[in-house]
């Protein structure tokens, strides 16, 4: 076991009530569980989203916390949200990070790895 981990599982989903493919409008939401599976208390202080649609064009976000929070988890304690994605595209990825500090101040990277937006029957 690694003294400083969080691991990231993300379920995404295409919201078909909410997009608009006539004005390249396409949302998908994404679940993300973040759960801390090192040895030591730590604290997800912030984000950072690279954000690829389907004509490579790339947007990167950066913000404090996720959904508005910046949770503390305790080894083997999990944090789950949901939040959302438009794309001018019908299929895209995301891939990122989050910046964490432990409780003893050392701070340490939660990698994110890359995941699939895509509407139904867009990926064969």
């Amino acid at each position: 076991m690694a003294k400083y981990e969080f691991s990231v599982n993300v379920r995404p989903q295409y919201l078909v009530e909410h997009s608009d493919p006539d004005e390249e409008k396409y949302v998908f939401a994404y679940t993300v569980t973040i759960r801390n599976t090192g040895e030591h208390t730590a604290q997800l202080i912030s984000r950072h989203w690279i954000i690829t649609d389907g004509n490579n064009a790339v947007e990167e976000v950066r913000g404090d916390g996720v959904v508005g929070e910046q949770p503390v988890l305790k080894p083997g304690e999990a944090f789950e949200y949901t939040s959302g994605c438009p794309l001018p595209t019908p299929v895209g990825s995301m891939r990122g990070s989050y910046q964490c500090l432990a409780d003893d101040g050392t701070a340490f990277e939660a990698p994110i790895p890359e995941f699939v937006l895509s509407t139904p029957r867009t990926l064969h």
